[in-house]
């Protein structure tokens, strides 16, 4: 369970301690912070409210640990994340429990989230030695000028301290996607947990914990955004930051100055179906891109972009799945579950009461109890639509009807998000065409958006992102190459 057995040692009284030093601590701040659960909206946790002199701390000590872990030899930094995978999948049931508890994750996928981070981190470790272990030699002469009298040697060394932030919807998963990378390469580690599925990403660092990671390596700090946000983001001692999240990640860039960014910060997810698709197999995508856990991830299929004559039958097979999702809470595996927080939950209303406003037609009725939101299909939807343009992450998803695929091109590109996108057809040579034309980091072909598998590369353009995500191109982002270039004495020699 949550909090007991082996993970006694995290909780002071009703209140989630924070980790630095390989130790659970108990801020000075003597503050807390709530965690609301999504489907009651009453406090289900608490976690400590860091200090800005506890993060000095924590900075100080992951830089000395990463001195040394750098000079850990691979294998044993493999080992190290081999155990705390194994460990990690063999409490996925008490880690499942916050999931459900603090961000509304139906039972079964939040079970399934903390297996795929096991596999995930068990699989960096892996694919990090593959990368690592190779370097590259270089000799001179194959440049113009030069003798064959210089002899490069170059491979890929860490950049430092890492500071991740991930967000709520998967909290465990875009922790460890972060975390293992990092970790591999033979950087420190700062984990700053979302305030919705802290108490999931803490029970996530128990088990790094008890894999025996070297003191101070590994830290995560709690607290609000406020106090700890912006130092944390601009710390001096910050090599790197990876971050997935909203808006927030704008301004974080803003104020990174050289630093090394690694960002995903959602999309607007544009499905593109044409006259000739399997409507079957577009609209079981549609909903499960669309619908599953209430909308709330940033591969979601955010709009639908149909073509005329076949917008009809695509939107009656949709509204027949929809009318099958359950709704309700997260313990019952409900389909729809609560949306994270009631402010999201208002701001989706927004969205549809402006489309209702101007004249979409809707295929199920408005309906909200408190957090909870039933699925809606918005039908006949234009761009002079909030909904057509801005991301709900709720269960709410609009159809807009094209007549040409130049006009659902367009409708893609013209998005502030580039993330990722998807086209249905049968016909190959215009799937590719699309695709090409489609300004996303991704565009998925026959099947809805999605993240995975996780060794996928993953990344977005414009306000979706910067850097790349996927767990090779992670490590790569969280190194750096040094080279070390011998000079030969004298005339290279020659033969005759």
């Amino acid at each position: 369970m949550a909090g007991k057995g082996v993970f006694k040692d995290m909780l002071d009284g009703e209140v989630y301690k924070y980790y630095a030093d390989g130790e659970w601590k108990r801020s000075s701040s003597g503050g807390t912070v709530n965690i609301l659960n999504p489907s009651t909206r009453k406090p289900q946790y608490k976690v400590q409210a860091c200090t800005q002199e506890e993060v000095n701390k924590v900075f100080d000590s992951a830089k000395a640990a990463q001195k040394l872990w750098a000079k850990t030899p691979l294998w044993k930094r493999a080992e190290a994340l081999h155990r705390a995978a194994a460990i990690l999948k063999e409490n996925k049931v008490a880690i499942a429990e916050a999931l459900v508890k603090e961000v509304a994750k139906p039972q079964k996928d939040a079970v399934t989230e903390v297996v795929r981070s096991g596999d995930l981190i068990s699989y960096t470790a892996e694919e990090g030695i593959r990368i690592l272990a190779e370097g590259k030699f270089l000799v001179s002469d194959s440049f113009p000028g030069n003798d064959r009298n210089k002899l490069c040697m170059s491979s890929k060394i860490p950049l430092g301290v890492v500071l991740a932030i991930p967000p709520f919807n998967y909290p465990v998963n875009l922790a460890v996607s972060k975390i293992g990378p990092a970790l591999i390469a033979g950087n420190a580690l700062v984990l700053k947990p979302p305030t919705q599925g802290a108490v999931s990403c803490l029970h996530m660092v128990h088990c790094f914990h008890l894999a025996g990671f070297p003191k101070g390596l590994i830290s995560a700090v709690t607290g609000k955004g406020s106090e700890i946000g912006d130092f944390l983001t601009m710390h001096p001692m910050v090599n790197c930051i990876s971050f997935t999240g909203g808006d927030t990640g704008i301004a974080i860039a803003r104020k990174a100055g050289m630093i090394p960014l690694q960002m995903e910060l959602g999309g607007k997810d544009a499905c593109i179906v044409l006259e000739d698709a399997d409507l079957d197999l577009a609209a079981s995508n549609i909903v499960k891109g669309g619908y599953s856990y209430s909308g709330q991830r940033c591969t979601a299929v955010k709009v639908v972009l149909a073509f005329e004559s076949i917008a009809d039958m695509l939107v009656a097979k949709v509204n027949a799945k929809v009318a099958k999702l359950t709704v309700g809470p997260p313990e019952e595996d409900s389909d729809i579950t609560p949306v994270v927080s009631e402010s999201s939950a208002n701001f989706i209303e927004g969205l549809v009461k402006d489309a209702k406003e101007k004249g979409a037609k809707f295929h199920q009725e408005w309906k909200r109890d408190g957090n909870l939101i039933w699925p809606v299909l918005i039908d006949h939807v234009r761009p002079d639509m909030r909904i057509a343009w801005e991301e709900p992450f709720g269960p709410v998803l609009p159809v807009i009807r094209i007549k040409t695929v130049e006009e659902g091109i367009h409708h893609c590109n013209a998005n502030n998000f580039g993330l990722q996108g998807c086209v249905f057809t049968k016909d190959i040579n215009k799937a590719i065409m699309i695709a090409d034309a489609m300004e996303t980091g991704t565009v998925q072909i026959n099947s809805a958006p999605a993240r995975g598998p996780d060794h996928f590369p993953f990344q977005g353009i414009r306000d979706s992102g910067v850097g790349s995500q996927g767990i090779t191109n992670s490590i790569n982002m969280m190194t750096k190459t040094k080279s070390t270039v011998i000079n030969l004495p004298g005339p290279s020699y020659q033969m005759g």
